[in-house]
């Protein structure tokens, strides 16, 4: 059977499609429209009419590819941009009715916990999974057989509108502070694939990640573009995101980064997963 998930980010609208059967799950395609979202909410609070339109269309095209599959089970699910936007509830209300299938808005602490549901989030030490978003970055570490997970309002495309606040800053780096023995980050989220992309590789030193990010911050977006051939909603805000893994690069000193393709799109697929073929749950009717 296949399965997909949608994710309704901040700078982008995202959705991947696996195939599954009761013992596996395997990754087909994944498709992306450039909807930034977080464009509005930053900057004025709320989402309009026009753009809850922009994004009911592509939702609906997203809905005939899946009809095309012949893929029936899916979820859709949204972070920070619907959770932030003064009309949440009416928005999501709206847009739901419109395509006729729910939507679930997810909390920064939910969407923390669910990068546990990647295949090598529980396993080995001195790892912290950093996934940098367009308007919040999420951060999720196993030690110890605990989960410590937070959430932070800070990401790229929040951090382009100049609508970072000092308090938040101060707030990372002092949960930051608090962790211990992390020498590896593995970094989710567009802007850090995008990076290690330009340079070919899937990780670098600290101290290479350091240089490289400051040599990218010279150019100019139209520079990056043409150089780098990075679509324009991803060279405007590559920096703004770089900068917060920058951050807890330079707090915690770890020895190396490097990415993963993993997002919240394949951690919903996988929860789908598990409840579609789960055979835990029985429910009798009287």
């Amino acid at each position: 059977m296949k399965i997909a998930s949608i994710d309704i980010g901040t700078n982008a609208i995202k959705s991947k499609v696996f195939d599954t059967s009761p013992t596996t799950i395997t990754f087909i395609e994944a498709i992306r429209s450039p909807i930034r979202l977080g464009e509005e909410v930053f900057n004025d609070g709320i989402l309009s009419k026009a753009k809850l339109n922009e994004l009911i269309s592509t939702l609906m095209q997203y809905q005939k590819t899946f009809e095309k599959k012949d893929i029936v089970s899916y979820e859709i699910t949204a972070t920070s941009a619907f959770r932030d936007t003064k009309n949440s509830e009416d928005a999501r209300r709206y847009v739901e009715n419109q395509i006729e299938h729910p939507i679930r808005i997810i909390s920064g602490l939910e969407e923390a916990k669910l990068i546990s549901l990647h295949p090598k989030a529980q396993t080995g030490t001195g790892k912290m999974f950093v996934d940098v978003g367009g308007g919040s970055t999420e951060i999720y570490i196993y030690k110890e057989e605990k989960h410590s997970i937070q959430s932070f309002q800070l990401g790229g495309v929040r951090l382009m509108l100049k609508k970072d606040k000092k308090n938040e800053w101060s707030r990372l780096e002092e949960w930051i502070k608090k962790q211990r023995n992390i020498n590896t980050i593995t970094g989710l989220g567009g802007n850090i694939r995008a990076f290690l992309n330009i340079h070919n590789v899937k990780k670098m030193s600290s101290n290479e990640f350091i240089k490289k990010a400051g040599e990218l911050r010279k150019l100019s977006v139209e520079e990056k573009i043409a150089l780098h051939n990075l679509g324009h909603d991803r060279a405007d805000v590559i920096d703004h995101g770089l900068r917060i893994f920058l951050k807890i690069i330079n707090e915690l000193q770890v020895k190396k980064i490097k990415s993963t393709k993993w997002g919240v799109s394949d951690s919903i697929a996988v929860k789908s997963f598990h409840e579609l073929y789960s055979k835990k749950i029985s429910i009798n009717s009287n």
